[in-house]
């Protein structure tokens, strides 16, 4: 007797539907074939997201959109090995592009054009316009897209920063509000005053330290001191820069780097410059407003020399006691590590708070340079990557001089 399949949720011994979904769900995950076990055949709509999938998790040679795919991953019985299908035909991908945005979540279509881009070598099709007004666009897309744009014909290139425009303008609406709350609450927290004007009180503040003042006769409290703070809009409080490594492995960290840029740059109390390096460096501080002006002059790959970037940026700093740097990269310096590592101490010492970031990106722990990530953590800058949704709390930090809010690397 066939032991009964209990359901993962309740507890409670598996309904005949049940056992029969996931059984599809098996067979879809497997791909068919004799060696599944699953002994499922699917029907109508199963049948085309399973060529989708085939196509490129498993069709063999000559399988997959266009090529009578129905067969899905599994659908070759001699045992050969399995590979995509998704041949080199333009309208032939543009379809397949197609079905996967019919047939799955925006989520799984990202995560399915990035690893048909990276199985199966579809980048030089993101050259052909029809091929990127069919993708859904992402970060992923777009450091693709930048990785290759100076071989993009001229037909290619409006419809690529189309592409681009539109990811931008999607972290912007995401990131922006609550990036300038969080900064400008910190920026007039640090221009606090001990005098300030009836409309500079920081009442919230002012109220707690006077509580010893109560008197409950009168249901009030006597403030003795007044505390305050400056109106931030009215003149540059805080300078930041912005060290942003531009190898090809930083590339989902450059594009979230540029939108936070422009972000900054949008604020009156902050000076904002941007430098991106590999063996060169190049300042792209006139074209941060515009991230994608930003992105489009940038060149992913290459090598690195992050003591040559850091020596530009140190040589731009005026007010170092009001100054943030951060230095954006996996670390993998090919300049001269010593000098890269007493520039950092320097700028340190004279006041600059200086914060290193691993990655600018969702895509959890990166691979970095572990020997260089202890010897600036043993000066004071520890290392570590940074998710969009916390870099507004870390620059908050940085600007107030308080601990950084390091994420706990195994949690």
């Amino acid at each position: 007797m066939d032991p009964v399949a209990m359901d993962p949720v309740t507890g409670e011994p598996e309904t005949a539907d049940q056992a029969e979904e996931r059984l599809r769900r098996w067979r879809l995950v497997l791909g068919g074939g004799e060696g599944d076990g699953t002994g499922c055949e699917l029907r109508g709509r199963d049948v085309a997201m399973d060529g989708a999938l085939g196509a490129l998790y498993g069709g063999g040679p000559g399988e997959g959109p266009g090529a009578g795919s129905a067969g899905g991953r599994g659908g070759r019985k001699d045992g050969a090995s399995r590979s995509g299908g998704l041949g080199g035909s333009a309208p032939v991908v543009a379809r397949w592009l197609g079905d996967i945005r019919r047939y799955f979540p925006t989520p799984v279509v990202q995560v399915m054009q990035r690893d048909a881009i990276d199985r199966l070598g579809l980048s030089a099709l993101l050259l052909e316009p029809e091929m990127l007004e069919a993708v859904e666009a992402d970060v992923h897309l777009v450091g693709t897209l930048l990785s290759l744009h100076k071989a993009m014909p001229e037909t290619t290139k409006e419809t690529a920063r189309a592409v681009v425009r539109k990811v931008v303008e999607q972290l912007v609406k995401r990131l922006a509000s609550r990036t300038r709350a969080t900064l400008t609450g910190a920026l007039d927290r640090s221009a606090r005053i001990s005098r300030p004007r009836h409309r500079d009180i920081d009442w919230d503040r002012t109220i707690r330290a006077n509580l010893k003042n109560y008197l409950p006769e009168y249901g009030t409290v006597v403030p003795e001191r007044l505390i305050g703070y400056g109106r931030a809009a009215q003149s540059v409080k805080k300078e930041v820069v912005l060290c942003i490594d531009q190898s090809g492995s930083m590339a989902a960290s450059v594009v979230y780097a540029s939108v936070f840029g422009a972000v900054l740059a949008s604020m009156r109390s902050l000076a904002t410059r941007l430098v991106v390096f590999d063996t060169s460096v190049v300042d792209l501080t006139d074209q941060i407003d515009d991230p994608v002006d930003v992105l489009f002059g940038t060149q992913l790959g290459g090598g690195t020399d992050i003591n040559r970037a850091l020596a530009y940026c140190q040589s731009r700093i005026t007010r170092p006691a009001e100054t943030v740097v951060v230095l954006i990269s996996d670390l993998y310096e090919g300049g001269i590590r010593n000098e890269m590592l007493k520039r950092v101490a320097a700028m340190k010492a004279s006041g600059v708070q200086f914060v290193t970031l691993l990655a600018l990106s969702d895509e959890g722990a990166p691979a970095y340079d572990r020997e260089h990530a202890a010897a600036l953590g043993a000066l004071g800058a520890p290392a570590f990557a940074c998710t969009p949704d916390l870099f507004p709390e870390v620059m908050a930090a940085a600007l107030e001089k308080r601990p950084l809010p390091i994420p706990d690397p195994t949690g």
